[in-house]
């Protein structure tokens, strides 16, 4: 609606036209007149008016045949029309409603009943073109989000429709990173198979199938679903990939699709504050009976990353060896523990107090291994943030 509304007034007697163009303006409302209803309707189609009040009695065009009009044409906007009458004319005042005016003003005029009418209609016309504005900017995003979806669809060649393709993509990547890649002008290039640096974090409940052994599936249930939750606020914080939940075992990839250049500080930090976090669960699952520990364990190196799947259920994983060092480091690690190997011991050896606990014979390396024990985050890395 415009500032001041533009109101449209139509009858046929100049010193009717004169009174209420007198009146309204001196409300602050721009007035325009037309004294028939042909030439209401052009008035209408050229200047859109915010309100009409008109008379129905009209030579060439009455009231009732202009309304119609006005109310049929899919190229105007809403328009409330008042529609004057005078005060004998019921069935006149019938007629109108029923055609679709919006309220009536009888002759002669009121100026307060004027003047609230008036105003009663523009606020209508107001609240109208709100919510106008709200349903095509709906339509403009509706639009948009669709032709995303389109594209991400065709990139990441899941062949699944529009939105449900978002919702796909978050159920094994964090928020964040869903975003990204759906916002990229070559999403496809991000999930397509492909070598990079990646830190990954094993970790995993200890005593957890001793614990579904001897527990009702209820109770492993509630367990699971509060530890996963936990630990996936958690993952999410720290912009992590969630790659697998298995049973007790979560599996995180750090510096891919989205890189970052602290990969290994936010892995280690983020196996800081989950040790801490199962502390605080595993108090309250000891108090029920359940004993669980936790360990951890954390390798940095290359490996071949891309989504694997079919059309209706697509995953994003990684392989190579530092998957398996990470994995084999989560075995040996004690409850409590969080293993590192050398390489990312090296990157974060400033900011960790941290421990060699010696070289480690892990399935399926041909040497022994270099580990790490991190025993909390460095005062002196606390201290220069």
């Amino acid at each position: 609606m415009r500032t001041p509304p533009r109101i449209l007034v139509v009858d046929d007697n100049l010193t009717n036209l004169e009174v209420l163009r007198v009146r309204l303006t001196a409300h602050g409302y721009e007035v325009i007149s037309a004294v028939d209803g042909e030439e209401a309707l052009g008035r209408a189609r050229e200047l859109e008016p915010d309100l009409v009040l008109l008379d129905i009695m009209m030579p060439k065009l009455d009231g009732i045949s202009v309304l119609k009009q006005l109310k049929g044409d899919a190229a105007l906007p809403f328009i409330p029309v008042i529609l004057v009458t005078a005060k004998t004319d019921t069935r006149d005042v019938v007629n109108g409603l029923e055609a679709g005016g919006d309220d009536y003003l009888a002759k002669p005029f009121e100026q307060a009943a004027l003047v609230a009418r008036v105003r009663s209609m523009l606020r209508i016309k107001e609240l109208h073109d709100t919510v106008q504005l709200q349903a095509a900017q709906l339509r403009e995003q509706t639009e948009q989000l669709s032709s995303w979806n389109r594209s991400l669809e065709e990139r990441v060649a899941t062949q699944v429709a529009e939105i449900e393709r978002v919702n796909r993509l978050r159920r094994f990547l964090a928020p964040q990173v869903a975003q990204v890649i759906a916002s990229s002008d070559a999403p496809g290039s991000r999930l397509a198979s492909h070598r990079w640096e990646v830190t990954v974090l094993f970790c995993e409940l200890r005593g957890f199938t001793a614990f579904t052994d001897a527990s009702e599936p209820e109770e492993v249930m509630a367990v699971l679903q509060e530890y996963q939750e936990s630990m996936g606020q958690l993952i999410f914080r720290y912009e992590g990939t969630l790659e697998r939940f298995a049973g007790g075992g979560i599996m995180i990839i750090f510096n891919d699709p989205i890189p970052c250049p602290d990969h290994i500080e936010r892995a280690v930090q983020l196996a800081l504050d989950m040790r801490e976090k199962v502390a605080e669960l595993a108090k309250e699952w000891a108090r029920k009976g359940y004993v669980l520990g936790f360990g951890i364990g954390i390798a940095s190196g290359y490996a071949t990353l891309g989504q694997v799947g079919f059309e209706y259920r697509r995953e994003y994983t990684a392989h190579g060896s530092v998957i398996n060092l990470a994995s084999r480091l989560c075995d040996e690690a004690k409850p409590g523990q969080i293993l590192v190997s050398q390489r990312a011991f090296c990157a974060v050896e400033h900011c960790v107090e941290a421990s060699h606990i010696g070289q480690l014979n892990l399935k399926g390396f041909n040497r022994p291994i270099d580990a790490y024990e991190v025993g909390s985050w460095s005062r002196r890395a606390e201290a220069g943030n």
